[in-house]
């Protein structure tokens, strides 16, 4: 039994260590050691999506059920069958963590595409390998931006707090639509904000300014999904 001082000098008892989970046996997600699954058992099963490789050696990837054992360009065409008609655009995004994170949320909403606008470099660790599932896109500058947003008529949302906005909680959300979210500190450039046929903020009741980027990508994706998905 474990021990331990609390801050009136009392003494209260922990768990005994010894009692505790192996985690080496836990089943998989992204805090444990073992994710995934090994070697699939003979006879293997057939079809094209299936990659011998992983078949052979096990299948390690942070994927769902479904898919364990499926190659990368057959999970995309799959996915390609039941996208979101839901796009996320980000202006200028600096910090490679962020990035990475609003990417994996869009992976999970299965977005139609996730747009980078302005600065395109960044480090795809941060998401987990969750890109080769979307598909990308680049744009150099906000004008090419709304140019492809015309014609694909995908009306541009942006997410922002600011003077004379709307709230994401109860505004009308389209179903096809981009949401677009400026960079992290200054916000949505001036020619952003101008591209938007709408922007919305979400509400907060503490003390601070504003939320990190890609937390508010991620509230922003679970309100369009709860318009259009869980009705």
């Amino acid at each position: 039994m474990v021990k331990r001082m609390s801050d009136d000098d009392s003494v209260y008892e922990l768990t005994d260590q010894a009692s505790l989970p192996d985690r080496s046996q836990l089943g998989p997600g992204e805090f444990f050691p073992v994710i995934g699954v090994g070697p699939h058992s003979l006879p293997w099963p057939k079809g094209e999506q299936y990659d011998p490789e992983l078949l052979e050696l096990g299948d390690r990837r942070n994927v769902v059920d479904k898919y364990r054992y499926w190659s990368v360009e057959a999970i995309v065409a799959d996915l390609d069958t039941q996208r979101a008609p839901l796009h996320i655009a980000i202006e200028n995004w600096q910090h490679d963590l962020n990035i990475g994170s609003v990417v994996r949320t869009a992976n999970a909403f299965n977005v139609s595409g996730v747009h980078i606008v302005g600065k395109r470099g960044w480090n795809r660790r941060g998401a987990m390998v969750t890109d080769r599932y979307l598909h990308l896109f680049h744009h150099p500058t906000v004008d090419d931006f709304k140019t492809w947003s015309l014609e694909n008529n995908v009306p541009i949302i942006g997410i922002d707090n600011v003077p004379g906005c709307g709230n994401i909680e109860t505004s009308p959300l389209p179903r096809a639509c981009v949401l677009y979210f400026g960079q992290e500190g200054p916000g949505m450039s001036p020619e952003g904000l101008a591209a938007c046929t709408q922007i919305l903020g979400i509400t907060q009741s503490g003390s601070t300014r504003s939320m990190n980027a890609s937390a508010a990508g991620a509230i922003a994706m679970f309100a369009w999904a709860m318009r259009h998905v869980h009705q």
